[in-house]
């Protein structure tokens, strides 16, 4: 489940979503990502993070990178950006110092011009809150000012269930239909309201296309959430958002929705369903990166 379908997004989801979204992360993008940051010239890496949350990426991205690092976060939410810089890593790879500074702002109007410092945009469950044109414009505003892009935990309209249920596709068929619709309030960054729909499920492709043509280098990893037993609490959050989206979407599911979701919730309950959420995780290096 994207932070599109979380609600006001609270600290409690966002914490409970970590570990699975650190273990989702295609970790096969930084040998890359440290190659192409190694060449720069030495000084300290800024990081862009935009929809940071409680600061998830910086705990898991940090010290994975050396040198030290400055992190610039961006939410919609002040209580989200202070738990994100008060709980950032104060060191990286290597042992330097990681620093932090927190802003609220329209992440849509971000332009070359606002990158000229920075060595990497990040960002985790985004691009699907996004517009075509909104992406496009990031892939320009990154490409113009050659920053790297490390967009992670993109939903691409990939569920598996287990054991399956004869009404899991007509539930995700609703859901993914939703994530397409225009955006309202509240988004987990500061964003515009836009009668546009929202890429949902299309993001990552049209992402790729994007900072292609933009005259980047993309690469591409996938990054599903995989729940079991061991999961089980953010498996039933996730149904619950799941089938609520759904049937918001579609409310002829209404009746059967009802006895699938308890259905599943006891799954999850005894230790019986196992999830496979799919994710995509999207690197874009400048030209000669």
């Amino acid at each position: 489940m994207s932070a599109a379908v979380a609600g006001a997004i609270s600290p409690s989801w966002l914490e409970l979503r970590e570990d699975a979204d650190a273990d989702a992360r295609a970790a096969g993008l930084l040998d890359p990502l440290r190659a192409h940051l190694a060449g720069r010239a030495a000084r300290p890496l800024v990081v862009r993070d935009l929809g940071c949350g409680t600061g998830s990426m910086a705990r898991w991205l940090a010290g994975r990178l050396p040198g030290p690092q400055h992190w610039v976060l961006y939410d919609h939410d002040p209580a989200l950006l202070a738990l994100a810089a008060a709980r950032l890593p104060a060191r990286s790879a290597d042992g330097s110092a990681v620093t932090a500074e927190a802003h609220r702002r329209d992440i849509t109007r971000l332009r070359a011009a606002d990158l000229a410092d920075t060595s990497l945009m990040t960002a985790s469950a985004l691009l699907d809150l996004l517009t075509g044109p909104e992406v496009a414009a990031l892939a320009e505003a990154c490409a113009g000012a050659g920053v790297a892009a490390l967009l992670a935990l993109t939903v691409v309209g990939r569920v598996e269930l287990a054991p399956a249920d004869p009404l899991d596709a007509l539930i995700a068929e609703a859901f993914d239909a939703h994530q397409r619709r225009s955006r309202g309030a509240p988004v987990p960054v500061t964003l515009p309201r836009t009668t546009s729909r929202k890429l949902g499920p299309d993001a990552v492709d049209a992402a790729a296309e994007a900072f292609a043509r933009a005259g980047m280098a993309v690469h591409r990893r996938p990054s599903p959430w995989r729940l079991g037993p061991a999961q089980a609490a953010l498996a039933a959050e996730w149904l619950r958002g799941w089938v609520r989206y759904a049937v918001e979407q579609r409310p002829a599911l209404a009746a059967p929705a009802g006895p699938y979701l308890r259905r599943r919730l006891r799954q999850c309950a005894a230790g019986e369903l196992r999830a496979v959420v799919g994710h995509e995780d999207l690197l874009a290096l400048p030209a000669g990166g």
